[in-house]
């Protein structure tokens, strides 16, 4: 092996896939991840609350939110969208980012939404790789944070 990809291989990683069942309909579950009103209702663990500064919903286009932790400090991510098939398919890169705009974490996010009988199955897998040392305390909090985060989407679309 290279340096560079021993150096790869030894980076922390992640992968978290939920699937839901939703009693809404599959269009609101859509506006719910594509909308930066609706998406910061919901985005982020209990406790936090979020802002999306930026979501151009396009091949190309960028992602950006800002979830503000209990603790009093922001937890920028950024990221693009590398698939948009509405309403079905979201791929997104995801890049936890410091204050500063240094990278964490970088992964992809994939969303797949199917509706049968005014219900919506969502299927979320998010992969990260962690770049920092702190990563592996990051990346042990990620099913809980993307479980929780998930909930908070499920309880805006049924309301």
């Amino acid at each position: 092996m290279s340096p560079e990809s021993e150096i790869a291989a030894a980076r922390p990683q992640g992968t978290v896939v939920i699937t839901r069942v939703f009693s809404a309909p599959r269009a609101l579950v859509w506006q719910a991840w594509t909308d930066a009103k609706m998406m910061a209702q919901w985005f982020g663990p209990r406790g936090f609350t979020s802002s999306v500064p930026e979501l151009d919903l396009r091949v190309g286009g960028a992602l950006r939110i800002v979830m503000h932790g209990p603790d009093g400090n922001d937890y920028p991510m950024k990221g693009v969208f590398r698939e948009v098939v509405a309403p079905e398919r979201l791929v997104f890169s995801n890049i936890a980012t410091d204050k500063d705009g240094n990278h964490l974490l970088e992964g992809e996010t994939t969303v797949t939404l199917s509706e049968q009988g005014g219900k919506t199955t969502l299927t979320m897998k998010s992969h990260m790789v962690g770049l920092v040392p702190i990563a592996p305390q990051m990346l042990a909090g990620m099913e809980a944070g993307w479980t929780q985060t998930i909930d908070k989407l499920e309880e805006l679309v049924v309301r």
